[in-house]
């Protein structure tokens, strides 16, 4: 009797330790299966800048996500092509707008004459056409859903 009420204990507590042991397996992965969506959520985007007048000074770009500043950086051009290229890796995924000018005197701000029209290259993301006035975020934004994006900027002179 007492080597019978011995194994259902032993029985009971092999049990429990089953139950336990397949309970922090499971919480271990779907702690892995987080940690592996977040990663995926990372991306990585290239910014080609094309159309500039010429290789002097450098292109000054400002990355916004949500319509808050995120990050500018200075970016140098390519003489042999009249073309600069920004990489921006692993930034969370979201809704972005790029915003850049031509600083070719590299006095760190865009340039305007008499009448506030700029006398250096602009451009941002989905290339809206030349106006008056910057256009809102809204026009501007694109979807950084994949874990590779490239956008093209093709600036604008006066």
């Amino acid at each position: 009797m007492r080597t019978c009420l011995q194994f259902k204990r032993f029985a009971a507590c092999s049990l429990l330790c089953y139950a336990l042991l397949m309970t922090s397996a499971g919480q271990f992965a779907a702690q892995a299966q987080a940690a592996h969506a977040t990663a995926q959520a990372a991306s990585t985007l290239t910014v080609q800048i094309t159309g500039l007048r010429n290789a002097k000074g450098k292109i000054n770009l400002t990355l916004y996500r949500d319509s808050k500043f995120v990050e500018t950086r200075d970016v140098e051009i390519d003489a042999k092509t009249s073309s600069a290229k920004a990489v921006f890796e692993k930034i969370p995924q979201g809704i972005y707008a790029v915003y850049l000018f031509h600083d070719e005197n590299m006095n760190g701000k865009m340039d305007t004459n008499f009448m506030g029209m700029p006398t250096e290259g602009y451009g941002m993301s989905n290339n809206p056409k030349k106006r008056m006035g910057r256009p809102g975020f809204d026009e501007t934004d694109f979807p950084l859903n994949q874990p590779e994006c490239q956008v093209e900027v093709k600036l604008i002179y006066w």
